[in-house]
């Protein structure tokens, strides 16, 4: 998107939602719901706390709005989903026994079916052919960041959202600080100059260890790496692909969403060394340089016992600007100090009421061409780290580099490529 179109995005939007978008309160009584012809049926594939929680904003963002196909790879991650769903939504959760399926063919089980919107939230690795799929079967679409832990498979994305317009198809993703009333605003303001000409941008995303969780002596191998999908690369691309990305797409944001020219960086594991932690990185460093010397800086890292920092930092030719997505803070600098004082919004609530007041108002919305470059400068980053080389963005994103098999299954057999060790990876 260009850099003015985006501007008069963010100016018609604000910290205000989308006209027409519908409300509805899970705080009032459910009794006696009919489904009618103008009910809309969503089908949730893939069941965690992500999954359970978009179900439950879907479901709030519209009042004739029915879940009624579930899938995941775990029966008791779907059991928890539909327990935890059914006691908000009682009569929304219209999920029959033949409706639930357990396994890595559930997928296409509920895409296949009768449903209007899918949600997509299983690991990475599955959004391109998932989103494949939901394009061709004719679904409105949300599908939760990030959308493809390599370059093929981002390719795939772009080439499923292009489609997905021409069959004026609502497509949204879960990049959610897009959908945030306080971010809308701080980021128009800088687009529109607030702070001059933005030169260099700092973010992070530095939190501590994440979870570990056990497995099933019976389990064949690749369904015990599912249960902890987040420690191997080809499942969920790093996690400054799975979790950083959120801070590299706002730095993307406040650079209008231009590509940049090339990176550089390293990374690597000090404190999550153990084989449980699969194939990834505790931490990253990355330099992405822009056109006319601009330059963006990413740190993350996810090690116990550390400081935290999570958030975005903006310098330009003018001022300032500084959003503290940890402490909630959006200020600026400049000509005009400024400092959003404005009432917040759940940014995963916006998301979805957006999605369906365009599905309703057939004004389908599309965020299928940032979504795929915000992931692919994640997927850049992690490959000069691997590497230790500068990489070109067109280089990355024409690499041929395949991280994992061409499908997953229970029954796969795939060795996991080594830890990377920058200078002796090669570049694909």
């Amino acid at each position: 998107m260009k850099d003015t179109s985006r501007r008069e995005f963010l100016k018609s939007t604000g910290a205000a939602a989308i006209g027409g978008t519908l409300a509805f309160n899970i705080g009032l009584p459910k009794s006696s719901f009919a489904a009618n012809s103008d009910t809309l049926k969503v089908g949730l594939i893939g069941c965690g706390g992500r999954g359970t929680g978009a179900a439950n904003q879907a479901l709030n963002a519209d009042p004739n709005v029915v879940l009624t196909h579930m899938a995941d790879i775990f029966q008791d991650r779907l059991d928890l989903s539909i327990n935890s769903l059914k006691k908000r939504h009682a009569d929304r959760v219209m999920v029959e026994n033949g409706n639930k399926f357990v396994g890595f063919d559930g997928a296409k089980n509920v895409i296949d079916s009768d449903v209007d919107v899918v949600i997509l939230t299983t690991p990475p690795y599955f959004r391109p052919k998932q989103l494949e799929m939901a394009v061709e079967a004719g679904k409105h679409i949300f599908c939760e960041k990030p959308m493809a832990v390599d370059a093929p498979g981002i390719k795939r994305v772009i080439a499923a959202a292009k489609k997905a317009k021409e069959k004026n198809l609502s497509l949204v993703s879960g990049f959610c600080w897009r959908y945030h009333s306080a971010k809308r605003e701080t980021f128009g303001r800088v687009l529109d100059g607030a702070i001059g000409d933005v030169h260099t941008v700092y973010n992070t995303y530095n939190t501590g260890a994440l979870w570990l969780r056990d497995v099933e002596p019976d389990w064949s191998p690749m369904r015990k790496k599912m249960r902890n999908w987040l420690y191997y690369n080809y499942i969920s691309g790093d996690h400054i692909v799975e979790q950083a990305i959120h801070s590299i797409d706002m730095m993307s944001w406040a650079l209008g969403d231009v590509q940049p020219v090339k990176a550089t960086g390293t990374g690597g594991r000090q404190s999550r060394t153990g084989k449980e932690y699969g194939n990834i990185y505790d931490h990253f460093a990355i330099v992405y340089e822009y056109e006319n010397g601009v330059k963006g800086f990413h740190f993350s890292r996810q090690q116990k016992d550390c400081s935290g920092s999570y958030g975005v930092e903006m310098m330009g030719s003018k001022g300032h600007c500084v959003v503290d997505c940890g402490r909630g803070r959006h200020t600026i600098k400049g000509a005009e100090d400024w400092r959003f004082r404005g009432s917040g919004n759940d940014m995963y609530q916006q998301e979805h009421d957006e999605l369906f007041a365009s599905i309703r108002s057939g004004k389908p919305m599309n965020d299928g061409a940032w979504m795929a470059r915000s992931t692919m400068l994640g997927i850049m980053g992690r490959m000069v780290a691997y590497t230790g080389q500068t990489i070109t963005y067109d280089q990355a994103l024409n690499s041929e580099e395949k991280l994992g098999p061409d499908e997953i299954t229970n029954n796969t057999e795939f060795t996991d490529p080594p830890v990377a060790k920058p200078g002796i990876t090669k570049f694909i």
